[in-house]
């Protein structure tokens, strides 16, 4: 029988990190030089952060960097219960004893995949101080239930993003965090490249394409009006579906952008009349 303290009663099987390798091109469409950006970090393994509102295309970049890479993308989304624990990892009762389980972030770290970390705003600050060793020359993972130090394989990269227009007292990244990473600026693109996302992700035509990147337009000039933020890139793609899937424009927008984006009454009249005019 193993020892107490050896590893091979602690860990599971390691994974098998072929099922997060990405096996078809994930369609990203670029707006400046955050893939060059991007691969130089690569290139050096420093740790990159995504900056930009909801729904503007940072996953999509991520998943289309590590196809272009050739690297397995774990994606973890994060949320203010989140622990170390979710990813670092944690002991687990089994029928043949108490084993290690890595966690996400772990299992990146040993194995040599992008590790993402979306809207990492959402977690705990005590959370993600455990990355911190991570982001620096020092490259590795406590993992202090184990009283183990784990390495970063050569081809580990941290990825982390997050919405600035959700800063607060309370939601924010510390100082000591953010100035770890190297950051890249995302926003919804220009009206002539998003009709074009949209007309490629939604099937829809040039005519639809445009008609809802000018309800984009709208809803985003009343941003600090009553909205937090404006129909996203991703809300438009999803009206587009609808409509080209033959439920009416009108429908489609209502179920699509207006509905999820706010609810309250007299701000959805105001977005209301704002859409009606950009409505054929």
């Amino acid at each position: 029988m193993p020892s107490a303290l050896s590893p091979s009663a602690f860990t599971a099987r390691a994974p098998d990190l072929a099922a997060y390798r990405l096996a078809a091109e994930p369609y990203y469409r670029p707006v400046g030089d955050e893939i060059a950006v991007f691969e130089a970090a690569w290139r050096h393994r420093l740790p990159v952060m995504l900056k930009g509102p909801t729904g503007c295309g940072k996953t999509r970049f991520v998943e289309h960097m590590a196809w272009r890479l050739g690297r397995p993308l774990i994606t973890v989304a994060a949320h203010e219960d989140m622990t170390a624990a979710d990813l670092a990892g944690r002991f687990l009762l089994t029928p043949e004893g108490t084993v290690w389980q890595d966690g996400p972030l772990t299992q990146a770290v040993r194995h040599g995949a992008l590790c993402y970390l979306d809207e990492i705003v959402e977690a705990r600050q005590d959370t993600t101080v455990v990355i911190h060793p991570l982001t620096d020359a020092r490259r590795l993972l406590p993992l202090e239930k184990r009283n183990e130090q784990v390495a970063a394989h050569a081809d580990f990269q941290l990825v982390i993003s997050y919405n600035p227009g959700y800063q607060s007292a309370v939601k924010d990244l510390k100082e000591s965090t953010k100035q770890r990473f190297i950051a890249i600026a995302f926003d919804y693109p220009a009206p002539e490249l998003e009709a074009e996302i949209v007309m490629r992700e939604a099937g829809a035509d040039a005519a639809l394409a445009s008609i809802l990147v000018a309800i984009a337009t709208c809803s985003r000039n009343l941003r600090g009006q009553g909205l937090d933020e404006g129909a996203s890139t991703r809300m438009l793609i999803h009206a587009g579906r609808l409509a080209a899937g033959g439920v009416s424009l009108a429908a489609a927008v209502q179920a699509a952008i207006v509905l999820p984006i706010t609810d309250d009454a007299e701000m959805r009249r105001a977005l209301g009349a704002a859409i009606a005019a950009c409505l054929p």
